[in-house]
């Protein structure tokens, strides 16, 4: 088996990071490729950059060369996940979703941790679009950008702990799902400080997936997410 993890960034050694973490719950047997989109924001964090990732997403995996058995699409709260559905014929999995989801069968309500304020209604977005934001007892922000995330692992480590104890103080959650992609390999730190679950994205999502591709199951057809229909498109970057 072998599922593509896009990372929504340009930034390749983001990549390289989500790549290991998925690489590291991955079933034997299941191959993980990381890819990067050829264009877009170095890190994701608001409206235009989201958008903008999402096309170059869908272009990385359409320029993909070889098989492959199912994508997961490692950016928390962005836009592209539908389109990718449409686009592919294997299951397609959004670390947002597959994170709410799997925390939901841990507790009653989970918290969300995640980068900067600004992103904090665009995972609520997400979350609201997939039916998953009734059971979120909070989006809480770290104050971090994305890219601080790999260059002060002390104080990222120190930030979103913070934020996940007072999730579960005063917002009364019951399990922390981490709210950005390159949180990855972060979990053990807020478990041992919060005493809860913690759920990372990407772990989930590869799971997730697995599960999927293992039952024979992937996105139906018939209407929403019905393969495109033939037309001239022009494309920001050439066919492969």
């Amino acid at each position: 088996m072998r599922i593509l993890v896009a990372n929504v960034n340009t930034t390749r050694s983001m990549t390289d990071t989500i790549a290991a973490s998925a690489r590291s719950v991955a079933a034997p047997g299941t191959e993980i490729v990381g890819i990067t989109p050829e264009f877009g924001a170095e890190s994701v964090e608001g409206n235009h950059e989201s958008f903008l990732a999402a096309v170059a997403v869908q272009e990385a995996v359409r320029a993909y060369e070889g098989h492959y058995d199912a994508v997961i699409q490692a950016g928390y709260g962005e836009h592209g996940r539908e389109g990718l559905q449409e686009l592919c014929d294997v299951p397609v999995v959004d670390i947002t979703e597959a994170a709410a989801t799997t925390a939901q069968y841990l507790g009653h309500k989970y918290s969300v941790v995640t980068t900067l304020d600004r992103t904090v209604p665009l995972i609520e977005d997400r979350l609201l679009t997939a039916g998953l934001l009734q059971r979120c007892a909070s989006v809480r922000a770290s104050g971090l950008s994305v890219l601080e995330l790999e260059g002060d692992h002390d104080r990222a480590v120190e930030a979103i702990v913070a934020q996940s104890v007072r999730a579960v103080t005063e917002d009364r959650a019951e399990v922390i799902c981490l709210g950005c992609g390159g949180m990855a390999g972060l979990d053990a730190a807020v478990q041992e400080a919060t005493g809860v679950p913690v759920v990372d994205g990407v772990a989930a999502a590869v799971t997730v997936a697995e599960s999927l591709v293992r039952l024979g199951l992937s996105t139906s057809k018939v209407r929403t997410f019905a393969t495109p229909r033939p037309k001239r498109i022009v494309h920001p970057v050439a066919p492969a």
